[in-house]
């Protein structure tokens, strides 16, 4: 079947685009996101730096997050060929083992391309390849299990991107302010990535995949991705008030208003919202990320 599809499609579509597809561009956004935060926090002026920065906003989403998804749909092939047969290996787009290869390759420069960034860099690049090999691939599989895979996640789309962009600028360890805020919105991203399983509940049931909503249900996943996506905040509000910087702790607490009201309406049809509150709630949770990194620039500079 892959060679008959490889005959077909290149007059439709060229084979690198089953390439590009895999690394899933629009993944990206999460950990660029964070990583401009972690920028923003640092309080560093960029015209000497912007070159580590640009080459971190690299790191952080076309290389790392792209080898997590080749990663990822290399070891979910079978999943895919129930949930998503169109996607590039379970379809034959991409053939034989390449996407194996791919995923080590690509693994690899984003290695090297973090050893160029500096230690700290590295170790955080280190860290967020072994993470995203972990939760795909055996013997781990963390994604078989949604209470530590969607941990993992979190930590390589928010909190490792924060520290990672703040390392690259400040050059060394970044201070303890800029470490909470990473550590505390890649915990709340534990609940985003919750909202992500309700697509695909009845492959998950069937192949004994044990996201939150297979374990306990769609309702109770629901209030636990709302309570696991609030307290964070709650505590980022509160270190901003023990920091003073009010603004700040009142712009985040204005967001969290506002996802709390959309959570009622989600938490009414969880199963037909989990996508509009995705689209919507954490739209205003990655705003509330934006706001602390401003906020916290004062306290870092000085």
């Amino acid at each position: 079947m892959g060679r008959a599809t490889a005959s077909v499609l290149p007059a439709e579509r060229p084979a690198w685009t089953a390439y590009l597809e895999l690394l899933k561009p629009i993944t990206w956004f999460p950990p660029m996101w964070a990583f401009v935060c972690g920028v923003v926090s640092s309080g560093q002026s960029l015209p000497d730096r912007w070159p580590f920065a640009l080459a971190g906003i690299l790191l952080a989403g076309p290389l790392v997050c792209g080898a997590s998804q080749i990663v990822n749909d290399w070891f979910d092939r079978h999943v895919d060929a129930i949930n998503e047969p169109g996607r590039p290996v379970p379809s034959g787009r991409v053939p034989g083992r390449n996407a194996l290869y791919f995923a080590i390759v690509w693994s690899a420069l984003s290695l090297a391309v973090g050893a160029l960034l500096g230690l700290w860099v590295f170790v955080a690049t280190v860290v967020g390849v072994a993470l995203a090999w972990a939760y795909s691939a055996p013997p781990f599989r963390l994604k078989q299990n949604g209470w530590y895979g969607n941990g993992a996640v979190g930590l390589c789309y928010e909190s490792l991107p924060w520290f990672t962009a703040a390392a690259a600028v400040i050059g060394g360890l970044p201070p303890g302010p800029i470490i909470a805020l990473a550590l505390l919105y890649g915990l709340g991203a534990h609940g985003i990535m919750t909202l992500n399983d309700f697509k695909a509940i009845d492959g998950d049931t069937q192949l004994g995949v044990r996201t939150l909503p297979v374990q306990l249900g769609a309702e109770r996943a629901a209030r636990v991705a709302c309570i696991v996506m609030l307290l964070p905040q709650l505590a980022v509000i509160g270190l901003l008030v023990a920091w003073q910087l009010p603004v700040a702790a009142a712009v985040v607490g204005g967001l969290v208003v506002a996802q709390s009201a959309l959570m009622w309406r989600f938490l009414a049809a969880p199963i037909e919202r989990a996508t509009w509150y995705s689209a919507l709630g954490v739209t205003l949770y990655v705003l509330g990320m934006m706001a602390s990194a401003v906020g916290v620039r004062s306290v870092v500079a000085a």
